[in-house]
């Protein structure tokens, strides 16, 4: 149930980040689930492995990804309001369909913002309007086998030659990995471990050289691929170093670092306004003892817990989207939203499953689901220690 339904039963505060528009949208969101979001596809999701490309074509035609390619590429337009992305997540996390918001995610707020922010035109023109119809799928490749907080411990290089680069290396943990048509890749182009040491490069399928890897067996997201990449004297033309220069790489992900901590933030609320409106539904019409479940003094005080936190987990991560768009959310204050929402999210799911019983602990339903789905949410985009970090130099100083 998303916080506008806990809003009708008045169950929640009043958020006032939409407007007319994002609840205009808010429908077309809820059509598209109506149609392609099933307990049948969930299940094919969850059994392939991935999402099919037949729905996030569906999502393309829909308007449902491609919101943040500029609107001359066929897309929204919408890189800077976040809050159009907050209303896919709210609706397809309560849909109980985690993994279809994480495909969504990979490919707005992951690969499509390094060729929006930084593309040459003929970039932007190459892939952008593929992005935005579902066409073409893209990921983000940066962590390795031996390197994932640690961005300047990568080892996978690329060696100038003529015309372009020769990449060698391996990549794991990626997301969209199996299913994406370009891999915006993290690459070591120099000496050192300077910033400009490091570059961001696409691969595309088919590059002689690119191997798709095993596709990992995850805890949760089961309908989304994660795999490895491994790269063999891949050589990749200067057309597709991002942004046209070398040595750009570190700068440009600590640029779009920030979104990709806010949009895991957003998940992390939704999954945790999801939880609680499934966990009211269940109190209510779960019996024990000759009464509803939430007539018993405990599930009530947990339930109002519940409430509070989502509540206060929604108006910080509003505050975010609007320092997002107004271009002030810092490299700091998203990692506090980062951290801070999916640590949260975790005590409610929790709580959560507990208050379903046993029920709670059947993975055909969209609590278990969603719990297993959580776990990642404090590893991937910089592990939770990792952003403390971030934030405690901020606060205290640079050791």
């Amino acid at each position: 149930m998303s916080v506008a339904r806990a809003i009708e039963k008045g169950s929640a505060v009043d958020r006032d980040i939409y407007d007319e528009d994002h609840e205009a949208f808010r429908d077309v969101v809820k059509e598209f689930i109506k149609r392609y979001v099933t307990n049948e596809k969930r299940e094919q999701w969850d059994t392939a492995g991935e999402i099919d490309r037949a729905t996030m074509l569906a999502a393309g035609e829909s308007g449902l990804i491609g919101l943040s390619v500029p609107e001359e590429f066929g897309g929204a337009g919408m890189l800077q309001d976040y809050r159009f992305r907050a209303v896919v997540n709210e609706e397809v996390i309560a849909a109980g369909a985690g993994s279809l918001a994480g495909a969504f995610g990979i490919q707005d707020d992951l690969a499509v913002p390094y060729l929006a922010h930084f593309g040459t035109p003929e970039q932007q023109q190459k892939w952008l309007p593929g992005m935005a119809t579902g066409e073409i799928l893209g990921a983000l490749a940066m962590t390795e086998p031996g390197a994932g907080s640690d961005l300047r411990g990568a080892k996978t290089t690329a060696k100038k030659v003529d015309g372009g680069y020769l990449v060698n290396g391996a990549k794991t943990f990626i997301s969209s990995g199996k299913t994406a048509d370009i891999i915006v890749t993290f690459v070591k182009s120099g000496e050192g471990n300077r910033a400009d040491a490091f570059s961001l490069v696409v691969i595309e399928n088919g590059m002689d050289g690119f191997e798709h890897g095993k596709k990992l067996n995850k805890m949760g997201f089961h309908g989304h691929d994660t795999a490895e990449l491994s790269f063999v004297d891949v050589f990749v033309p200067d057309g597709n170093l991002i942004g046209g220069e070398a040595g750009h790489g570190f700068v440009q992900l600590m640029r779009n670092l920030p979104l990709e901590r806010l949009s895991i933030g957003v998940a992390a609320a939704a999954a945790a306004d999801a939880a609680f409106g499934w966990t009211l539904e269940y109190a209510k019409s779960r019996e024990a003892f000759g009464q509803p479940v939430s007539d018993f003094q405990n599930t009530r005080f947990r339930l109002a817990d519940i409430a509070t936190t989502v509540d206060v987990l929604w108006a910080y991560n509003d505050r975010a989207m609007r320092l997002y768009s107004d271009n002030k959310l810092t490299p700091e204050e998203a990692a506090k939203v980062k951290f801070w929402s999916t640590e949260r999210e975790w005590e409610v799911l929790d709580q959560a499953v507990q208050l379903h019983g046993g029920y709670g602990y059947i993975t055909e339903y969209p609590i278990a689901r969603a719990f297993l789905d959580a776990r990642v949410h404090r590893i991937y985009g910089g592990t939770n220690e990792i952003m403390r970090e971030i934030v405690a130099r901020a606060v205290i100083g640079r050791k």
